[in-house]
């Protein structure tokens, strides 16, 4: 008998979201990620839960149709983590008509027509916060409803979830060889032990590495695929507004302009083929001139090179050897033969879809295995067992439970864990309850938390993908983190 029923290579979203839909079901899973869950693509995504408006220009209605019942699933299930946000497009005399935009979202707003955030609208941005922040000659503006995610947060989550179902999450654990019979031996380095597992089915979800693993630890012929390297640039904030700018580009791109982390903006997304090692993937100045100046067509505040305080960069598999035609839906994979056991290769995507990706992943298993049905799509992430138009009053009261928080902080705890917030505050009385403090908000108590719940092993763990705290942290509490951490061992 297998040791395991699936195990998964890869700890991205979408290796975390099979992990999750397969544990739910009752299958007994191992998950193998070499590094930290979500370090390559999922860190880089542009942070949105969306229709994906540009789909309608393609008339990829069915598609924006899924996409947008799956945005209503993400508020269900993950309201600490996904945000309802104004989109607002300002109307650019050289680009696609007003009466087109209006048209696209009209349709929008009916393609959506369960939803409960509000619709569409025409605004004069003269008059609207909205124009606060736009060169004048900009006077109306459309917007519509979607929303945001911290998509570092909903990976490591998912993986929480299939943790507390049964599932064993190894991070700092790398498949070497997988020899395929009727059940598949793997081969593993779990953090400098070689261990040998045997699992009934096997998923290889590594995201950017999916070629080389497939050719070299599967041994299976080589995919005729490409890599694509997705990038956005962190500036300081650039608006007041509570809303996210979308842009039309002179190459008719959309850009997004969303707040980020409080005080600074994400700007994205740029896209291209991508060579080298995924591991190491940079952002190139030509990327950073080319979102600086989509956003100076629009914002009064110009910005350059030289404001930008983080570059975000991930690269991922398409299907398009050139690298120009990613599917937002992603590929799978399903291959099975006698005596070969099942064999299930995923990638690319983006966040919104990923549920249900892995549903039908973990579906193709079927006749394979006895198992639950789908559930998913109710089921709420941990801490995310409240209306996501409740998320204010989540935040209330934790400042009136924990009343040394301030409101920032209290939000950004809620944020990040929901109504789990009590596992990490307790019954402290006072900030100093809760051990060493880095930074203004980051607290021992917390790094604990992260180090025994969420697999946290180094500081770039909490500052980079647990948290954005990295962003306005002094090197000497980063310092001290690092020790705080070695100490615990």
């Amino acid at each position: 008998m297998a040791d395991y029923d699936l195990a998964i290579i890869g700890g991205g979203l979408n290796g975390v979201s099979i992990a999750r839909d397969a544990a739910g079901r009752g299958l007994r899973v191992i998950l193998l990620e070499q590094g930290d869950l979500g370090s390559g693509a999922s860190q880089a995504s542009p942070r949105l839960i969306h229709g994906d408006l540009a789909g309608l220009e393609r008339r990829a209605f069915f598609r924006v149709h899924a996409a947008l019942a799956e945005r209503d699933v993400w508020l269900r299930i993950a309201p600490h983590l996904v945000r309802p946000m104004r989109f607002a497009i300002p109307a650019h005399a050289d680009e696609r008509p007003a009466w087109q935009l209006r048209s696209w979202l009209l349709l929008y707003d009916r393609l959506a027509s369960r939803s409960g955030l509000p619709a569409s609208a025409t605004i004069d941005v003269t008059h609207h916060p909205v124009g606060n922040a736009l060169k004048r000659p900009f006077g109306t503006a459309f917007e519509y409803s979607d929303c945001v995610v911290d998509d570092s947060r909903l990976v490591v989550l998912n993986a929480v979830d299939a943790a507390a179902r049964g599932a064993m999450i190894r991070t700092g654990a790398r498949c070497t060889r997988a020899e395929r019979g009727e059940f598949w031996r793997l081969v593993t380095i779990d953090r400098g032990h070689r261990q040998v597992i045997t699992a009934r089915a096997l998923a290889n979800a590594t995201g950017a590495w999916t070629a080389s693993v497939t050719e070299t630890v599967l041994r299976q012929p080589p995919l005729n695929h490409g890599l694509m390297q997705m990038s956005q640039i962190v500036v300081r904030r650039l608006f007041d507004s509570d809303n996210v700018y979308v842009f039309q580009n002179s190459d008719r791109r959309l850009i997004f302009a969303s707040p980020y982390e409080r005080d600074f903006t994400l700007i994205g997304t740029v896209g291209h083929a991508f060579k080298g090692d995924p591991a190491i993937v940079a952002m190139g100045a030509g990327d950073v001139a080319y979102l600086c100046e989509a956003a100076n067509r629009y914002f009064r505040e110009r910005i350059e090179a030289v404001d930008v305080v983080r570059t975000v960069s991930g690269a991922n598999t398409v299907i398009d050897p050139a690298g120009k035609r990613p599917a937002r839906d992603g590929s799978m994979t399903f291959d099975y033969g006698r005596r070969n056991a099942p064999l299930i290769t995923i990638f690319g995507g983006d966040v919104t879809t990923s549920r249900l990706r892995a549903e039908k992943a973990v579906s193709r298993l079927t006749p394979f295995y006895p198992m639950s049905p789908r559930w998913t799509a109710k089921a709420p992430l941990l801490g995310g067992d409240f209306a996501c138009e409740r998320f204010e009053a989540e935040v209330d009261a934790a400042c009136q439970r924990w009343r040394f928080l301030g409101e920032d902080q209290a939000r950004r705890l809620v944020g990040a864990y929901g109504t789990n917030v009590k596992d990490i505050l307790g019954d402290a009385r006072r900030k100093a309850d809760l051990g060493p403090a880095f930074g203004p908000e980051l607290t021992g108590a917390e790094v604990r938390y992260l180090m025994s719940k969420e697999w946290a092993r180094f500081p770039d763990d909490i500052l980079w993908r647990r948290s954005k705290l990295g962003l306005t942290m002094p090197a000497a509490d980063r310092e001290a983190l690092a020790a705080f951490m070695a100490a615990m061992g």
